[in-house]
């Protein structure tokens, strides 16, 4: 039985139908301020033929476009260059300024602007009660911030890293993701969880996890992951906006990418994911950081002879079985990259979905790119080896396409 996650909690879907792919609704997002135009930008193609259901009596203002990025560029004809960090930041400012209800609560996040600079200068705009600054205390500060959301407030809770949130593994899983369904649907948990992982640059083993295996388990909980300055002020912005918690997952090697996002307001579908290359003798699924080490191998793919077709999955739950499916047809070969884990990672549950949905489809077994199951070391030449690199993505593509 697949699972979509709706109003906090996971309920069960008919089986999914692999010959019949028709677009899935999609969760939607309340409406933007009525001043600004608001475009409602998938990564897909043919986003612009998907639907998007209306969450309760909430409606898309008259003037919403649903858009692909390139689409989303054409139309507006402007945009300004920002860092990734700085697109987050952005967006959480413009949903502060949006929705009096949203705040920001995390060790450093204050005057100091937090560790990677996110929530830069918001403590001194909206003041010290909406931009809170606590005690080094994961548990407490979680467990605060998922009863705030009980309450009617929409709480971003920052973790400085990733790996800390180890320490509130409790409160996200027992109440964050389970409250709603064990209120009997009393309550809504409108809480975004982000904060920066992976792989850094000798940053040694606590500082260096990926965490999306720990909690893709977790009953009625959505996770994301961004790639891009783009699409990271588009999913955050439609996490805060969400009525589910959502955990929202940054690498902390691309705060400093920098990219021309447009000017008008926009968001990316939460489950939705994007086609980076479209290709036609096989499909790499990716996300986060290891999107940029498929598309450096894709250079050296193509110049060899191969058409690969690169998505960022975005979506680590629920998977866009659309967008994958469609893709899985076209090609029949699949080859998954990830910096997660090998043991119980994202391309174990993705290798699963795809057999489960698409196994007549299949030329080949769907083959997976993960990390090493080991601490990562804090030598810079070690910590390399951990860590799928172009050339084994090349390798592996030879591979599939004999």
């Amino acid at each position: 039985m697949a699972a979509r996650i709706h109003g906090g909690a996971a309920t069960a879907l008919s089986t999914f139908n692999p010959k019949k792919l028709v677009a899935p609704s999609r969760t939607n997002l309340p409406a933007a301020r009525s001043s600004k135009r608001c475009i409602v930008a998938g990564g897909g193609s043919d986003a612009s033929k998907k639907s998007l259901s209306v969450r309760h009596s909430q409606k898309l203002i008259a003037n919403a476009a649903v858009a692909t990025k390139a689409e989303t560029s054409a139309t507006t004809g402007t945009g300004h260059e920002l860092l990734l960090f700085e697109a987050l930041q952005e967006g959480l400012e413009e949903e502060m300024d949006r929705d009096p209800h949203v705040c920001v609560m995390g060790e450093d996040v204050g005057h100091y602007g937090g560790s990677y600079k996110v929530t830069k200068g918001l403590a001194d705009k909206f003041g010290d009660l909406r931009v809170l600054d606590t005690p080094i205390c994961e548990n407490a500060f979680t467990g605060m911030g998922i009863g705030a959301a009980m309450t009617g407030l929409r709480p971003v809770i920052e973790g400085m890293n990733m790996g800390f949130l180890l320490l509130a593994f409790n409160q996200i899983s027992n109440n964050c993701g389970m409250l709603h369904y064990t209120s009997g649907g009393q309550f809504t948990i409108p809480v975004v969880i982000r904060g920066p992982g992976g792989v850094g640059r000798q940053l040694g083993a606590e500082h260096s996890q990926r965490l999306e295996s720990y909690f893709q388990s977790i009953p009625g909980i959505q996770m994301v992951a961004c790639s891009t300055p783009y699409n990271a002020k588009g999913l955050m912005k439609a996490a805060i906006r969400s009525e589910n918690p959502v955990i929202l997952f940054e690498h902390v090697l691309l705060y400093n990418l920098k990219e021309k996002i447009p000017d008008e307001e926009y968001i990316c579908n939460l489950e939705e994911a994007e086609m980076v290359r479209p290709g036609e003798h096989i499909t790499i699924l990716t996300y986060s950081r290891m999107r940029y080490h498929v598309m450096q191998a894709a250079k050296t793919l193509v110049n060899k002879g191969y058409d690969p077709e690169v998505i960022d999955i975005r979506s680590l739950k629920p998977f866009d079985l659309y967008t994958i499916g469609n893709s899985v047809k076209k090609t029949h070969r699949v080859l998954i990259v990830e910096e997660c884990m090998r043991t119980g990672g994202i391309g174990a549950s993705l290798t699963a979905a795809i057999n489960e949905n698409f196994h007549d489809y299949l030329d080949a077994p769907v083959m997976c790119l993960s990390s090493q199951d080991v601490p990562t070391p804090y030598a810079g030449t070690l910590e390399e080896w951990t860590v799928v690199q172009p050339a084994q993505i090349v390798t592996a593509v030879e591979q599939l396409c004999q």
